[in-house]
């Protein structure tokens, strides 16, 4: 059964619809994020699912409870926010404690929730600090740990590395992936990052003009996209032009303008129509030009496409050269 339900969920602003007619399940302890670019729609649903926006139509579920038109105090939700959102007049163990003096916990039981919730993301010995005399990184893992004490049902994070510097921001996603490993808690991650996302993510929701255009895993996404629009925003890669000439079930060949045969994959397309051939970077293999007599690399496999081309830039970038 699903721990989170969507069903047919309309949000507009003005003419602009930012969520539309969109539906989806989040199963029992998956962490599912929502990926797109700015102005898809994915923090339009998070709040949402908060109940901090209304809806023009549809449902909400948690569990088979709906929570549509219940307020978001009353939801069993927690919320890790982009700018963390702690009170900056009080200490971590304050911050922590916060949300248990309102549910009337007795001192006990708070000071061992805040010290296990401190424990979970390792600021063990940091309850009397302030926020201001915390790294960025560890201002995040507070922000985390306030909102897990509270033992939510989901939990949202809205965008929670972006305002980290890179080194850090890698780091903490291996941290925020390990503890949702740890905590357990069905939650909802919002970013615009795809490598973010294929690093945390047991699926990824990918939105565009605030429809889902594929749910799977990181790698479904990543080696067998839906459309064009899916290949280009899930990481680098090239595309080349042409007509569809033979398809053997999944197997196709394409004719491109230049005269090329492409042999790839492709699903439900008939011969003479026009499609994009999507090529990543990491399955390219350039060899050089035969040489007489000289004894060469091992021939490719012979399901390759091979053909001549000519290197007209190399850059480059540390770890990687680009070419073109």
């Amino acid at each position: 059964m699903p721990q989170l339900t969507l069903r047919n969920v309309i949000k507009s602003y003005g003419r602009n619809r930012a969520v539309d007619d969109l539906s989806l399940e989040v199963r029992e302890g998956e962490l599912l994020t929502l990926l797109g670019p700015s102005g898809c729609g994915k923090t339009t649903t998070l709040r949402a699912v908060s109940g901090f926006v209304g809806l023009d139509s549809g449902h909400i579920y948690i569990g088979q409870r709906e929570v549509t038109d219940i307020p978001p105090e009353r939801r069993g939700i927690g919320l890790v926010f982009q700018n963390y959102a702690l009170w900056p007049h009080m200490t971590v163990f304050q911050n922590l404690a916060f949300g248990l003096q309102l549910k009337k916990l007795p001192a006990g039981g708070i000071r061992d929730k805040v010290q296990r919730g401190l424990s979970m993301v390792q600021l063990e010995g940091f309850e009397h600090r302030y926020p201001r005399q915390l790294s960025g990184g560890q201002q995040q893992r507070v922000a985390l740990a306030r909102a897990l004490v509270l033992e939510p049902d989901i939990l949202l994070l809205d965008e929670p590395l972006s305002n980290l510097d890179a080194l850090l921001r890698e780091q903490m996603r291996f941290e925020i992936a390990q503890i949702h490993k740890q905590a357990g808690i069905t939650s909802i991650y919002v970013t615009h990052d795809q490598t973010e996302a294929m690093v945390i993510s047991d699926r990824i929701a990918l939105l565009d003009k605030g429809k889902v255009v594929q749910i799977g895993k990181p790698e479904e996404l990543y080696s067998s996209p839906a459309n064009r629009f899916v290949a280009g925003f899930m990481g680098t890669t090239s595309f080349v032009q042409g007509k569809v000439e033979q398809s053997r079930g999944e197997t196709i060949w394409v004719r491109t303008p230049a005269g090329l045969s492409l042999r790839g994959r492709g699903r439900n397309l008939r011969d003479g129509q026009e499609v994009a051939v999507a090529v990543r970077p990491e399955h390219v293999r350039f060899l050089e030009a035969p040489v007489e007599g000289a004894v060469g690399a091992a021939p490719p496999p012979e399901e390759a496409n091979v053909f001549p081309a000519r290197v007209v830039r190399a850059s480059y970038v540390g770890e990687l050269i680009d070419y073109q």
